[in-house]
């Protein structure tokens, strides 16, 4: 009999190595989801170590377990709900006293606790040596030191946590805080005991602090649970607060970080540290920031790297793609030989082949996008980018933590708006936090990807890294303009500080990186192989029915007879003009083609026509279906089996098109409103649809008459 894997959960700041200890002990055997009602990742893995297995789940990065962001709450709740039967605290050895807050809140807690002292060597490095002995018997928890990039160590961490899990009964560590907050515990604790408030979940000390600390989560669960006890809890709180701004200027939340910091220090002064190296010493890292993060060079760096990205994507992917569209070509010609007429064989090719098979031909794009920003992050570069770009934010009414939520939406091309909008949790200021979620889905996500790569390669092929260059300064240029704008109208306000830690620069793991570019990969084709296929073959229903009425399919018939009845040389000619047109004014009489043809009277001003329209009403639902729409629009009047084209080729071909068009269509897709799931996120972190509806209506007027601008301007100057 197999007896149950042990639980054991990875914690830790951001850039500590939790994940690169975790893709060393996982490897390809890891499940990347999300965690219920939120959008930050959730990662799980097995793996076995002395015959005993082991399944791990890797928390996310956060600094503190006080609920200011997603990730603190989704990793306390964790901790205090799934119970796991072990947490490996991962601890920054060149940065101990940072990380060792965290660990004090986990001693707090009582969770059952090893130290994993990761980066050992970035410390000897640094002239850093630490007696782990006498820190593990401190702080009462064993700590193991690792290097968790080569994996040394790792064997004795995990022989120690089969040791731990046995000899696990520590209770929650008590930590004073000066007596003003000692004698405020004094009198809750008791009460909160008494009355058993949250004693089930939380220690009850643990609880007093939360109250104290004026934690809404712990709050809010207190109130439903007995409201008077809570509210009594809450004017002692109040009176604390009261003597503390009077006496220190302080709030207790400010009072008790002091203390634990206090706490850490005085452990650290005991020995556990030593230090070789001169004072005026600097370290590698702060070398390379010395350059990077320089007021005139920082930002040039920044755009040659950008631009380094886009020319490595295009450049070494384009054999991939051109290899894939080849597939879908064949595999669409088979299936035109294989079945009969009918709507069967037209949905399989317009609406399954040449949908979808267009979104999955990015698919090396995507991956070799992915794969450079994934060296970026890995490296510590993209806080560096964060840093600079904070002084821009700034001058925008944003608040540097703006930087992140921009960086994951698409602010590097190729990110999502719904984690973006969550990531604004950290904005402590309500108005730089709306001008934020309201402003992010303006990058250029994963999913505009497609889009923007499809008429790019279109259009201006000879210059595309430069191009997608362009469309994402363009992206950040238009959404800090917008954010100035709500910041000056319906959110004004003051800019608050930005405080930020730069992690040191480290070479990433072939491992790490492959792992982090095929999950963003499978996410992408995952998508395509459900959501992007459902709407695809909803879309092609709309596209193909009702059909033409009677009388005109007989108009049609007596022309191909007269055509088949002639002796003209270029009756073949003739046959296939027919059955184009006859394509062409089925589709015009389709649902969604009568959507279109109505949507011409405003959007012929922007230079799209009612094909174009289509697929940018199906782009509501989700910014891919852009191209596939395109695909099925374009295939449904392509009849010639032998001369099947790529859409791309389809589109250059078109007498509609041009560049201007192309660019203004761009611009639209660019701006225009968020996908529907993202709507929904905006709705939830807003606290209110007026502003998920806002940002529809905003985004897409604005999108539109930039179009119209683009479209108008071009035109007169003769540029299509």
């Amino acid at each position: 009999m197999v007896s149950d894997p042990l639980h054991i959960t990875l914690a830790g700041n951001p850039n500590s190595g939790k994940t690169t200890l975790f893709n060393h002990l996982t490897g390809a055997r890891q499940h990347v989801g999300n965690y219920p009602g939120v959008t930050v990742d959730k990662k799980e893995g097995i793996f076995t170590h002395k015959d005993k297995q082991i399944k791990i789940i890797d928390l996310p990065g956060t600094y503190s377990l006080t609920a200011y962001s997603v990730e603190e709450l989704v990793a306390r709740d964790y901790l205090v709900n799934e119970k796991p039967d072990l947490v490996i605290d991962i601890v920054d050895a060149s940065n101990l006293e940072r990380n060792l807050y965290l660990t004090c809140q986990f001693l707090e807690l009582g969770v059952p606790l090893i130290i994993a002292l990761n980066m050992v060597d970035v410390a000897e490095k640094r002239g850093i040596s630490i007696d782990t002995e006498k820190l593990s018997t401190l702080l009462g928890v064993p700590v193991i030191p690792i290097i968790a990039r080569s994996g040394q160590g790792v064997d004795a961490l995990f022989d120690n946590v089969l040791t731990g899990i046995r000899e696990n009964n520590h209770p929650p560590t008590l930590l004073r805080y000066g007596s003003d907050i000692d004698q405020a515990l004094s009198e809750i604790v008791p009460l909160i005991e008494q009355n058993n408030l949250l004693t089930d979940t939380y220690p009850a000390r643990w609880t007093g602090l939360k109250i104290l600390e004026n934690d809404d989560q712990i709050l809010d669960k207190a109130m439903l649970m007995d409201s008077d006890l809570t509210q009594q809890l809450v004017n002692r709180s109040e009176i604390l607060t009261h003597h503390l701004r009077t006496t220190v200027d302080a709030y207790p939340e400010a009072v008790i970080a002091d203390h634990r910091y206090g706490f850490i220090k005085s452990i650290l002064r005991q020995g556990v540290i030593s230090r070789t190296f001169d004072v005026d010493r600097l370290y590698t890292s702060d070398k390379i920031d010395k350059v990077v993060t320089h007021r005139v060079l920082g930002p040039l760096i920044m755009a040659a790297i950008l631009f380094g990205l886009y020319s490595f994507t295009f450049n070494y992917s384009t054999f991939l793609v051109d290899g894939l569209g080849s597939f879908f070509d064949i595999l669409s010609s088979n299936v035109e030989t294989m079945l009969p007429d009918g709507p069967i064989k037209s949905m399989i090719i317009s609406g399954v082949i040449d949908g979808v098979g267009g979104v999955l031909g990015f698919v090396p794009i995507i991956m070799f996008m992915f794969f450079g920003i994934a060296v970026l992050e890995d490296s510590g570069y993209l806080a560096r980018v964060a840093f600079m770009m904070d002084r821009i934010f700034h001058f925008f009414g944003l608040h540097g933590s703006s930087v992140m939520p921009f960086i994951v939406s698409g602010g590097i091309a190729g990110g999502c708006a719904v984690p973006g909008v969550m990531a604004t949790r950290t904005l402590r200021s309500p108005k730089e936090r709306m001008a934020t979620l309201l402003t992010v889905p303006f990058m250029n996500c994963g999913a505009k990807l497609p889009v923007l790569t499809l008429l790019i390669g279109a259009f201006f092929s000879s210059h595309q890294a430069r191009y997608m260059f362009l469309a994402t300064v363009a992206a950040w240029l238009v959404a800090l303009l917008a954010a100035k704008f709500l910041r000056m109208t319906v959110l004004k306000g003051e800019s608050t500080p930005f405080v930020m830690e730069l992690p040191p620069y480290r070479f990433p793991t072939m491992q790490g990186l492959l792992i982090h570019t095929w999950e963003r990969t499978w996410q992408y084709i995952k998508k395509a192989g459900t959501v992007i296929l459902g709407i695809s073959i909803l879309l092609w229903a709309m596209m193909t029915y009702p059909g033409l009425p009677a009388d005109k399919t007989a108009e049609f018939t007596a022309m191909r007879q007269q055509a088949a009845a002639s002796q003209s040389a270029e009756k073949a000619a003739e046959l296939l003009t027919i059955d184009s047109l006859e394509a062409e004014a089925g589709l015009r009489n389709s649902i969604a083609g009568r959507i279109g043809i109505a949507l011409e009277s405003v959007s012929r001003y922007a230079g799209f026509d009612w094909r174009t329209n289509i697929a940018l009403v199906g782009g509501f639902a989700a910014k891919e279906v852009i191209v596939s729409t395109l695909g099925t629009a374009y295939s449904l009047g392509e009849v010639d089996p032998e001369h099947t084209t790529s859409l791309k080729d389809r589109l250059t071909k078109d007498t509609h098109w041009n560049p201007v068009v192309a660019l203004s269509v761009l611009a639209f897709i660019m701006f225009y409103a968020p996908c529907f799931v993202t709507v929904v996120a905006i709705a939830n972190e807003a606290g209110s649809w007026k502003w998920a509806f806002f940002s529809m209506g905003f985004n897409t007027v604005f999108a539109l008459a930039m179009s119209v601008a683009i479209f108008q301007i071009g035109t007169l100057l003769g540029l299509g």
